[in-house]
């Protein structure tokens, strides 16, 4: 299977032309308190970023800290559930600015909080607590929605990624067949419903390991629609974010 990149998916280029040009016209201004930002950074000054991010050891099944930090508590660890890898929980400072990327069409905040990411898959890789992916998958959106939004965040952020990590974008392994109806305001139940019979892979998918991404998992029911037709041909999933939206409580 060819793996996707930028200059295969004109529309993403386009996208990418006009943030570039666009945050090249703007002043260099942290988004959150305003002062000014030294290039090459953007978006975010360093000490809004960090206060933002986490500081403590996070279970990559449900997103509650820990004391140390190993890949599952030990509730997870009963259950084996899917891996998210995120820097920050939505809750805390940076969601807003994660939500204005695909609300809003605001892309100030992706290379940073793109970067953040991988700094936390880094140090996982460090811990031994994840193998790097062969390839990346950004959660598709149907074909409607795409052309109605004229983007795909998962793609932008998997595009960040690409630049650090050099790990391949595939964009055809796999399609959203269903229009369905969005995930925000829905149930647990509800969202599993909506999401039933909603995606197909591809073919040809000739992968052990890949890393799902997407902007914010909240109960995680898209990722593991599609990590389980992943896991069916015996195919490792991950999930990399920019931020996941767990439970209330977790982080006490």
């Amino acid at each position: 299977m060819k793996s996707v990149l930028i200059r295969d998916w004109p529309l993403s280029s386009v996208f990418i032309k006009s943030i570039q040009w666009v945050s090249a016209s703007l002043p260099n201004r942290c988004l959150m308190c305003h002062q000014s930002v030294l290039l090459p950074s953007r978006g975010l000054c360093s000490a809004c970023l960090d206060s933002g991010l986490y500081h403590q050891p996070i279970c990559q099944g449900c997103g509650c800290s820990m004391q140390v930090q190993t890949k599952f508590c030990g509730q997870c660890t009963k259950s084996q559930p899917l891996s998210v890898i995120a820097p920050c929980s939505y809750h805390q400072g940076l969601g807003r600015w994660i939500g204005a990327m695909k609300y809003q069409s605001q892309f100030a905040a992706l290379p940073i909080l793109s970067q953040a990411l991988v700094c936390r898959v880094r140090e996982m890789e460090r811990l031994s607590l994840l193998q790097l992916p062969q390839v990346l998958i950004p959660v598709p959106l149907h074909a409607k929605r795409l052309r109605k939004r004229g983007f795909n965040q998962a793609w932008l952020i998997a595009n960040e990624i690409y630049k650090q990590l050099n790990i391949p974008i595939v964009t055809n392994a796999v399609e959203r067949v269903v229009d369905t109806r969005s995930q925000a305001g829905l149930t647990g139940k509800q969202r599993r419903h909506n999401l039933l019979s909603a995606f197909r892979l591809a073919d040809d998918l000739p992968y052990q390991r890949v890393a799902l991404i997407d902007d914010v998992v909240t109960t995680g029911t898209t990722a593991k629609e599609i990590a389980s037709l992943l896991e069916k041909r015996h195919i490792h999933v991950q999930v990399w974010c920019l931020a996941r939206a767990e439970a209330p409580g977790l982080l006490d």
